[in-house]
């Protein structure tokens, strides 16, 4: 893996495309700045050599039209202050201002360029925006993995520019060896634990881990469809009908190979899908008609917890429960207490996907687990098996 740490930057412009795509109130103010704070390295290591960093990036949906919401010079100073530098601004990605801008660049300087997306051929991976991208600097780095499954010009095709000067920025290649230790070369046992709505969504990432993991832990909404399948009772319970010989199939290859599946035993039931509703405890098999699956009953957070407290590694991807509702996150929040112990004792968690990565920022347990990916999309596909275009330009 080529990182930034196999180059002296001194005196080098490096062209770093980072994922500063971050939440934003009404007023444009950063509501979470973990994107930006998470480059922070990358960016050191370079200012550190005596080179000069060129930050480009996007932020929200334009669709090639330059719109003031979506300036970058509104976040420019919450950049500053978290990179700890003062960071120059110009209001343009290419052409003669960013080219001026990016010449007059000092070593120890970070210029950030106006919103990528302002252009269309940015999403549409178009060579030309990516060769004007590409003169703005000596060396080109990858660190925004959240972008990486894009074959966008700035996060793919520009590669094409830097024969010999293309590196993964150190944000990049942390996420890169967590998605490995998981899938590759993970101390055994090996647990991940599955939630969300659908089944559909994850088929391609069981399919993909079945020969990495040693347990299976199904949660969440997509846990009824696989009751459901085996001949349960499940109520009014969230259900991907289609899905059920599916579900089957799944169990069948989990057997083939010789991955232990752990489905939740118990539940916590509702008659309507709102905080406020009547709940009580129920077989997860036997959920009365009228009712539905809300969360992980008390049993069942048990046996999580038995299953995980004897992981050495752990992914995390999706809720176990509608855990938006307060009387619907103890089975989360349970799980998020047992892989903070197993991560204490030792284990190697990583989380990843909007939901669980929500989750454990919300309920504060972003510090009490190994690793917590900065990218959604990128990191399922990875967990897929597929290539990503970012990872791939670099590679080639």
């Amino acid at each position: 893996m080529k990182t930034i740490n196999d180059f002296n930057f001194k005196d080098k412009k490096a062209l770093v495309r980072v994922d500063f795509n971050v939440p934003q109130d009404d007023q444009l103010k950063i509501t979470d700045n973990t994107r930006i704070s998470a480059v922070k390295p990358t960016v050191e290591k370079i200012l550190k050599d005596g080179g000069s960093v060129i930050l480009m990036t996007h932020l929200g949906r334009p669709k090639g039209e330059a719109k003031d919401e979506f300036s970058l010079k509104h976040i420019v100073n919450e950049v500053s202050e978290v990179l700890g530098h003062e960071v120059k601004f110009v209001e343009e990605s290419i052409g003669e201002k960013a080219e001026k801008a990016a010449s007059d660049l000092k070593p120890g300087e970070i210029l950030l360029l106006e919103n990528l997306r302002f252009h269309k051929e940015e999403e549409k991976g178009d060579e030309a925006f990516a060769e004007q991208l590409s003169k703005l600097g000596d060396a080109y780095v990858n660190d925004a993995f959240g972008t990486a499954h894009r074959a966008h010009a700035s996060t793919a095709v520009i590669a094409n520019y830097f024969e010999s000067t293309k590196f993964f920025g150190l944000l990049m290649a942390n996420e890169l060896k967590a998605i490995d230790k998981v899938l590759k070369s993970g101390e055994k046992p090996v647990t991940a634990i599955l939630g969300g709505s659908k089944v559909s969504t994850k088929i391609t990432i069981i399919e993909n881990i079945l020969p990495a993991v040693d347990n299976l832990i199904i949660g969440g909404g997509m846990a009824f469809t696989f009751i459901k399948a085996l001949g349960g009772k499940i109520g009014n319970s969230l259900l991907e009908e289609d899905k059920l010989s599916l579900a089957l199939e799944i169990l069948g290859k989990a057997k083939e190979h010789k991955v232990k599946v752990y489905l939740p035993s118990d539940t916590i039931i509702a008659e309507s899908f709102s905080n406020d509703a009547e709940r009580k405890e129920a077989n997860i098999y036997e959920i009365p008609e009228g009712w539905m699956g809300m969360d992980a009953g008390p049993k069942s957070r048990e046996q999580f917890n038995d299953v995980l407290l004897n992981s050495r590694t752990i992914l995390w991807n999706g809720p176990i429960g509608v855990f938006e509702m307060s009387n619907f996150s103890a089975g989360t929040e349970a799980l998020g207490e047992s892989i903070a112990e197993a991560t204490k004792m030792g284990a190697f968690s990583l989380v990843g996907g909007g939901d669980s990565v929500a989750f454990v920022k919300q309920f504060g347990y972003a510090d009490k687990v190994s690793y917590v990916s900065t990218g959604g999309g990128a990191m399922l596909e990875s967990l897929e098996g597929l290539e990503l275009p970012g990872i791939a330009a670099i590679n080639k």
